[in-house]
């Protein structure tokens, strides 16, 4: 499968087939790269996590599918005004990670779990904030309402699917973390800046209905 084939939720739907929810939310994969870390970030990578989902909300539109993304609230503990995906930590009541990402979406953008269609999952991968991230790939009704959050997420804004599965548009750039500079991928879309986990959880998605 190409980068050239049209991005469709019946080919999501049939790239994802494969995928499960994992048995374990703490049985992570690290990064690629990781090994070069420092051993601090290591550590908090590797360390004590907590459970966590989040949803990769995916909307059918004109020009095709687009995916839907947050503007994190400055006044937050972790991830203060970071571009992520709706989600969080999975709570006591919660059955499992999807139900935690379904959960956190609702709460976060407005999106209720019965108008959500998972297609499939991507591996938990950790954070420094000391979380294992399971993504939740889900495909959302046309006729969805966003009600937004305003302690949580500043607001929401969609980049088109096509736009993050192409190579063309990863930018290589070097951040300074613990005194060493790494080279990193983000995307940039409309002034948007999409780095960090997200843009991992992103390079993980084309990985995995592009590459294969």
């Amino acid at each position: 499968m190409g980068c050239n084939d049209t991005l469709t939720a019946d080919l999501l739907r049939a790239r994802l087939a494969g995928t499960r929810l994992p048995d374990d939310p703490l049985d992570i994969v690290m990064p690629p790269g990781s090994q070069r870390w420092p051993a601090e970030m290591r550590e908090l990578l590797s360390g004590t996590l907590k459970p966590a989902g989040v949803l990769i909300p995916l909307l059918e539109r004109r020009d095709g599918l687009a995916v839907l993304l947050t503007q994190r609230a400055a006044e937050l503990t972790h991830h203060a005004g970071q571009v992520s995906f709706p989600g969080g930590r999975m709570e006591e009541n919660d059955a499992d990670v999807r139900a935690a990402a379904l959960r956190e979406a609702h709460e976060e953008v407005g999106i209720e779990p019965q108008r959500v269609t998972v297609l499939g999952y991507l591996q938990p991968m950790p954070t420094i904030t000391g979380y294992a991230v399971t993504p939740v790939i889900g495909l959302v009704t046309e006729d969805v309402e966003l009600v937004t959050d305003p302690t949580e997420v500043e607001y929401a804004f969609e980049v088109p699917l096509a736009h993050l599965m192409d190579q063309r548009n990863e930018r290589l750039v070097e951040r300074e973390i613990y005194g060493r500079r790494f080279s990193m991928i983000e995307f940039h879309y409309q002034g948007e800046r999409i780095w960090g986990a997200t843009a991992h959880m992103i390079l993980t998605l084309r990985k995995t209905i592009i590459n294969k």
